[in-house]
């Protein structure tokens, strides 16, 4: 009898499966080589004037034009012709021809945004984003770059908590929008800035609230920082049902189970050399029982030229069954 049985497309059930796992750094470790966080400091401007470079990681700097111009277009585009966030609508509908283009009829008319730019709920589409003014002659925005080696497909919603010490907290609500509460307070006020869940990005606008004026230039500079998130990927869980029938593997495989035999204790090469060893006799005596029933202990998964590619440990040894079939799971997470 054979040591392998084939499986069958039954047998293999594949699985979506998404785990999350929490992350919390401080001060040097969030640059540190295996969290590779960031932090840049973006400006409006024109950047064949200035090219002052930003971020905190060695070798990673960037203009900051190219980090204020780079926010604004892949998430503020909509909202930069109106005041408070208003949204620039385009309309879309299908025509039906007339018999010229004055008969042409404009049907299902839908108003939707001009680009699309990452929303994160559909509850409050409203962005904020500043620009330069009279009063002002260079934007500013701070942004949090968090890799995807650590956030997997997403941050977390209503996970991500950044904190620098008498600057005050800036929380996620859940939607993509901030909130902020000054140092020494537990009472969050919504702010101008962003969290882009499934980008790792996060942007912080200067803004005074109830007095208290956020420094965005202190949540991207400072030192004194923590920052904590959980992130969530999806993986993909093998299962690999494998089904010993009551007439199956009613032997051993177990050398012991000879009476004579021994490990060859000699090698030359990839010859092996039996000279020191018995010569292997016959099964013991209780083995040739028709009650015999082994145990089982290891699942072993082969490709078509039998190469051994997974190795499945029971936990404790399982004997097979002389009267009912055996079903193992072999679980493989990839």
């Amino acid at each position: 009898m054979s040591a392998f049985k084939q499986l069958n497309s039954q047998d293999i059930i594949v699985s979506p499966l998404e785990v999350n796992k929490g992350f919390s750094f401080s001060g040097s470790g969030l640059t540190e080589t295996n969290v590779g966080i960031d932090r840049y400091l973006g400006k409006s401007g024109n950047y064949l004037v200035s090219q002052s470079l930003t971020g905190n990681i060695s070798g990673q700097q960037i203009p900051e034009v190219l980090v204020y111009n780079s926010v604004k277009q892949l998430y503020y585009a909509n909202y930069l012709s109106g005041s408070a966030g208003f949204v620039g609508a385009a309309t879309s509908g299908s025509i039906v021809l007339g018999a010229d283009e004055s008969g042409n009829v404009m049907v299902g008319n839908k108003q939707s945004t001009n680009y699309y730019d990452y929303q994160q709920t559909t509850l409050w589409p409203n962005r904020f984003i500043v620009t330069a003014s009279a009063e002002t002659a260079s934007a500013e925005v701070g942004v949090v770059s968090i890799p995807s080696k650590l956030y997997g497909d997403y941050i977390q919603p209503e996970s991500f908590i950044l904190d620098v010490e008498n600057s005050g907290s800036i929380i996620d609500d859940g939607e993509g929008r901030l909130k902020f509460a000054p140092a020494g307070s537990s009472t969050y006020e919504y702010m101008n800035g962003n969290i882009i869940y499934d980008h790792g990005i996060i942007t912080i606008f200067g803004d005074t609230i109830d007095g208290d004026t956020i420094n965005t230039l202190g949540f991207v500079t400072s030192s004194n920082v923590t920052m904590s998130f959980s992130s969530s990927i999806q993986i993909y869980e093998t299962q690999y049902q494998v089904t010993v029938f009551e007439d199956e593997y009613n032997y051993s495989l177990n050398p012991s189970i000879i009476t004579g035999s021994q490990i060859p204790t000699k090698f030359s090469g990839s010859d092996i050399d039996y000279s020191n060893t018995a010569s292997y006799g016959n099964p013991l005596d209780f083995a040739t029982s028709s009650y015999f029933s082994p145990y089982i202990t290891t699942v072993g998964l082969y490709d078509n030229s039998f190469n051994l590619l997974a190795v499945g440990k029971l936990a404790k040894p399982l004997q097979s069954s002389l009267t009912t079939d055996t079903t193992i799971l072999v679980n493989i997470d990839r």
